[in-house]
């Protein structure tokens, strides 16, 4: 009795799922080197890691999971170089942070505006602002401060870093996508 050979089959090679670990952990790297090396000017210093994951978010659309996975790794990773009273308030702000960036894209999707021009300003707008109004709150009660101090001084420093990043998001937003997009990388969630 002969034994039946199975045939062999050719199955292709599957297109790199995690292209987006890969450019999310670069670009917080990156957004963490200039964090720490940024200067605090008049109170102000941009939030370089909340302009890299709402890049990143933009470009690889994360489920809420991801960016939740994103905003915990974006705040551990600032807490050692942050120049706040209570730095890990920061793993709180970067969470809620990148969760908004993630709903903003996923709502500019639903409503076909994906490919919107400005959608990098309005998500590194809002993450920011979301980030930085957590974090201002935590920071409120950790300190004892009163609700006046937050309203005038700390919110409009958060509104100052907001339009700072969100008109660093944009402008790094279409260099990083024509790397992301010409290294193979348009994989979405």
């Amino acid at each position: 009795m002969e034994k039946k050979v199975p045939e062999l089959i050719t199955v292709e090679a599957a297109r790199d799922s995690h292209r987006w670990v890969a450019i999310t952990a670069l670009l917080l790297a990156i957004g963490v080197i200039l964090h720490t090396i940024s200067p605090n000017v008049g109170g102000v210093t941009p939030n370089w890691t909340i302009a890299m994951y709402s890049i990143t978010t933009n470009l690889t659309h994360p489920g809420l999971l991801r960016a939740l996975g994103t905003g915990f790794v974006a705040g551990l990773t600032i807490v050692p170089s942050s120049k706040s009273a209570f730095p890990l308030g920061n793993i709180a702000s970067e969470i809620a942070g990148s969760l908004t960036a993630c709903l903003l894209v996923k709502a500019f999707v639903s409503l076909h505006l994906g490919k919107f021009r400005l959608a990098p300003l309005i998500i590194g707008f809002f993450a920011t602002l979301v980030s930085g109004s957590v974090f201002t709150n935590i920071l409120c009660v950790v300190l004892g401060l009163p609700f006046s101090t937050w309203l005038k001084v700390m919110l409009p420093v958060v509104l100052v870093v907001a339009v700072l990043n969100a008109l660093i998001t944009q402008a790094l937003y279409k260099p990083v996508e024509k790397v992301f997009h010409t290294t193979g990388g348009g994989d979405h969630e």
